[in-house]
Order: structure tokens, then C-alpha cells, then sequence
């Protein structure tokens, strides 16, 4: 049996209580594309090459190697890595868990995010015009006028919105008849369970593949010291980080999850990257430290 099958359900007895714990969190991020598809192209190119024009599909960057565009584009990206990073998943509709207890941390970053996103469209938008004018000159006879849209409407292209709807309690029932109600709420406990169930798993899972991760890059390609595999810093960053997630996503109490913070607390005591690089005797005793846990993990 390996980590994907440890089930949690057995620990949650009151739902009501845990769900007063937590707050679910959404995200929508959008940002102008700043790509067309150009079916004129698309046939020109078709009966140039003899082919079938439903086969291509020619599609054009508006504004060629916009800088300040891209830079709008990887922060949207990081950003939405951030969020799935400090959150798990809540069911199939893109809801996010978070724990109250790292709620006021979170918000504070989220919202810096905010700030930053809306400075970054600032500055694009600032230099909107000029980049236009650029790709009309590289793009010749494929420049369209109508395929670029005002500094207003543009403008309303970038959005960055939050929102922490709270977990339903169970007596949301409560004003319907006797028999309903009962459905309801045992329907309620089964839903709100699994859901828990499921972001306890995500963080074990999580805990579980980053240390799988660590084992294998600690090892020896040819079983030597001058056979030490190459990793980075972050190796050991993104387990701390976990880790340090391990108490405020217990929201059940859970003890499996208390006994795995604390070895993991105890096998990253004094470790550092270099140590694991200079040092092959405590880079092997790690290593057997963290396929210890790994085992542990995997019933």
C-alpha cells in the first residue's frame, strides 16, 4: 500500500466544529492574451502549400515580445503557483481550503499580490500605444487596426479578484421538514467529510512525494561518493515549507499528521544544503532518516 491510499475519514466526528476552523478560498485571475488567429492568413498559407485550410491556424502575437505584457503573464502565473502551494484543493469547482489559523498570514500576501498585479498592468498599459505602433510595423500586411482594443477596454481584460466564502454550517437545514432535514444534513456531514478527507490527503501526498523527491536526489548514481547527484537549495526549502503547513492544515487533530510534523521537524533539525554536499556520512544518515519516514507513510 503506498501514501495515495491513507484514509482519514475515521478522525472526523464533528463537522460543524471543524468547519468553523476554516474558510474557503477563491481566485479568478485574468489577463488579455494579446493573440488573434488570422483566418485570411490561414487560407494564404493553405493555398500556397496546396493543403486543406481547415488543418491551419495561424495565429498572430498583437504586440510581438512585449515586455511588460510577459511580465503580466508570469506574474499571473506565479501568483496562481503561490495559491495552490498554501491551499488545497475543495472539491471539483476550483475552491480552495484555508485554515483560519493562517488565514491573517495569507490574506497579507494575497492582497501584496493584488498590489503588485494591478501595478504591473499599470505599467503595460502605459506603454500599450507605443507597442502597438512597434507591431504594426512588424506584422506589415498582417496589422489589423480592429483587432486591438482601446486603453479602456483593455483595461478591463486584467482582473485579479479574491473572495473566503465560509463552509456552510449544518443548520442551513434547519427550516426544512423533519425528514428533508435529516437527508440533508447526513448528505451535509458526508460531503463536508470527504472534502476534509480529501485536503488532508492532498497535504500527506504533498509531505509524502517532495520526500520521495529528497530520497532519490540524496542518493548516489553509481553507488560512490563522487557519484553524488546534483540538487538545489529549494529541495530542502520545499519540504520546510510543508512542513510548516502540517499544524494549521490538521484542522482534525488528526495524530498521524502531529507524528509526521514532529519527525520531519526532527530530521530537518541542522540540515542544510551545503552539509548535504560536503558531508557524505551525514548526507547518507538523512537520507535513511527520511526513507524511515517514507515508510512510515506508505501502509
Amino acid at each position: 500500500m503506498n501514501a495515495l491510499t491513507v484514509n482519514f475519514e475515521p478522525i472526523i466526528t464533528n463537522v460543524p466544529k471543524v468547519t468553523s476552523s476554516i474558510r474557503l478560498f477563491e481566485m479568478s485571475i485574468s489577463v488579455w492574451t494579446g493573440r488573434k488567429q488570422d483566418k485570411a492568413a490561414s487560407a494564404s498559407a493553405a493555398l500556397a502549400h496546396g493543403a486543406d485550410k481547415r488543418l491551419l491556424n495561424t495565429s498572430k502575437s498583437l504586440l510581438g515580445d512585449c515586455a511588460e505584457l510577459d511580465a503580466v503573464r508570469k506574474f499571473a502565473s506565479n501568483a496562481r503557483n503561490f495559491v495552490y502551494n498554501s491551499t488545497t484543493a475543495w472539491g471539483d469547482l476550483g475552491q480552495r481550503f484555508l485554515p483560519m489559523a493562517v488565514f491573517p498570514k495569507f490574506h497579507n500576501e494575497v492582497t501584496g499580490l493584488q498590489v503588485e498585479f494591478e501595478r504591473l498592468v499599470g505599467e503595460f498599459l502605459s506603454v500599450y500605444e507605443y507597442s502597438r505602433a512597434q507591431a504594426q510595423a512588424k506584422l506589415g500586411a498582417l496589422f489589423n487596426a480592429d483587432e486591438y482594443p482601446s486603453v479602456e477596454v483593455l483595461r478591463s481584460k486584467f482582473k485579479f479578484v479574491i473572495a473566503y466564502p465560509p463552509v456552510p454550517e449544518a443548520n442551513i437545514f434547519d427550516q426544512i421538514n423533519d425528514e428533508a432535514e435529516r437527508y440533508l444534513a447526513s448528505e451535509y456531514a458526508k460531503h463536508y467529510t470527504e472534502r476534509i478527507n480529501d485536503t488532508l490527503k492532498e497535504v500527506w501526498d504533498r509531505v509524502y512525494d517532495a520526500l520521495k523527491h529528497m530520497s532519490e536526489r540524496l542518493d548516489y548514481q553509481g553507488g560512490g561518493a563522487k557519484d553524488k547527484k546534483i540538487f538545489r537549495d529549494s529541495l530542502l526549502e520545499n519540504i520546510r515549507e510543508l512542513a510548516a503547513m502540517l499544524p494549521s492544515f490538521n484542522v482534525t487533530g488528526d495524530p498521524r499528521l502531529s507524528r509526521l510534523h514532529m519527525e520531519l521537524d526532527q530530521v530537518l533539525l541542522g540540515v542544510t544544503p551545503d552539509a548535504l554536499r560536503e558531508d557524505d556520512g551525514f548526507r547518507k544518515d538523512t537520507k535513511s532518516k527520511v526513507d524511515g519516514i517514507l515508510k512510515s507513510m506508505s501502509w
